[in-house]
């Protein structure tokens, strides 16, 4: 970190007031190995450590630049040291969307991020710069459930008959991801990554600030509606959600973003199958991040995103051997674990 900070010493917008050493005091960060770190500036700024072995800043950069571009606000990057993995980045802020989602506030905050996602679905698809959500990606995602989640946390031995009905199950998901229409997917569009912008104490917030887009690519285009309607940590009730989809459906079929012949049965299809694949793989990437990387706090999600993966699941016949496999093989062991809570009601208010 010293290395870290003696660069940022460097540059003008680090400049700090009066006589005021300079501070890098760190911040809660995403998932992933970036560490970040509030500076005593003003306006204040962060830096960033990514390291290169495990970042690929490069690709950062452009699509950091291609989502500015297209009028997102994500933070505006100052300098960048590619060799060492250092940035300093505009700071958004410390007010993200899950801590203001309350039910008086949550329509017009929502309003506002769907027109952010808005946004994102309407940009170009630069292959350059947004590599394609294949087929490999999203099995590759889904292989996370039965390595982490049933074998290294449950302890769950899979039979060869039941891999086969895992497979299966997969295969049905990317089939239906793979037949909606592509747009760029920031692929972790949700409350913790939303940052309020423009007047955070009161309704009047107009801009909603994105962070942790590293990932983004081209891919189906209710994968990002989904993250941020059902949220791996808050849930909204069914109708409410339902409604929403359908609102933002008619949006962009004015858009010309989908057909008017994809009706608002097959967009919820999509949606829900498009859900039950994310939370299929954030089961297993919640439970390496606590066995892998030392991070259990995101082993209290697990008991919400099992529920949105039993609900969903559950509303499709095709689904109901891989549904009865899981309240028989999987329902069983949840009470023994020490994040246990009632997955039955996980976010109810």
């Amino acid at each position: 970190m010293q290395g870290l900070k003696q660069w940022v010493e460097a540059f003008p917008p680090a400049k700090c007031t009066a006589d005021e050493p300079l501070q890098l005091t760190s911040i809660a960060g995403d998932a992933g190995f970036r560490a970040y770190f509030r500076v005593n500036a003003s306006p204040p700024v962060i830096a960033v450590l990514a390291p290169p072995e495990h970042a690929n800043n490069e690709a950062f950069i452009r699509k950091q630049g291609s989502f500015r571009e297209a009028g997102v606000h994500v933070p505006r990057v100052h300098a960048v040291n590619f060799e060492r993995g250092y940035m300093l980045q505009e700071d958004l802020g410390d007010q993200l969307l899950l801590n203001s989602l309350t039910a008086d506030r949550v329509e017009h905050l929502y309003g506002v991020a769907e027109q952010v996602l808005l946004q994102i679905q309407q940009m170009p698809l630069d292959r350059e710069v947004f590599s394609a959500y294949s087929q490999r990606d999203l099995l590759n995602e889904m292989t996370l459930f039965p390595k982490w989640f049933l074998g290294d946390l449950l302890g769950i031995q899979l039979s060869e008959q039941e891999r086969e009905l895992l497979e299966t199950t997969f295969r049905q998901l990317i089939d239906t991801a793979l037949e909606q229409p592509e747009v760029v997917v920031h692929r972790d569009f949700h409350s913790r990554n939303l940052m309020l912008l423009k007047g955070e104490a009161d309704h009047s917030v107009a801009d909603i600030g994105v962070i942790d887009f590293q990932d983004a690519v081209t891919g189906p285009i209710t994968y990002d509606l989904v993250s941020l309607l059902r949220d791996c940590y808050i849930r909204w009730p069914a109708d409410y959600v339902s409604q929403r989809v359908a609102d933002y459906r008619q949006r962009l079929a004015e858009l010309g973003l989908i057909t008017d012949e994809v009706g608002v049965t097959e967009f919820s299809r999509w949606f829900d199958l498009m859900g039950l694949q994310r939370h299929i793989k954030v089961l297993g990437i919640f439970s390496r991040l606590h066995l892998r990387d030392g991070k259990p706090q995101y082993l209290d999600d697990l008991p919400l995103v099992f529920r949105y993966t039993m609900e969903q699941a559950g509303k499709y016949p095709e689904l109901s051997a891989f549904v009865d496999w899981l309240g028989s093989k999987v329902v069983p062991l949840l009470p023994k674990q020490p994040w246990y809570r009632p997955w039955e009601n996980a976010g109810e208010k």
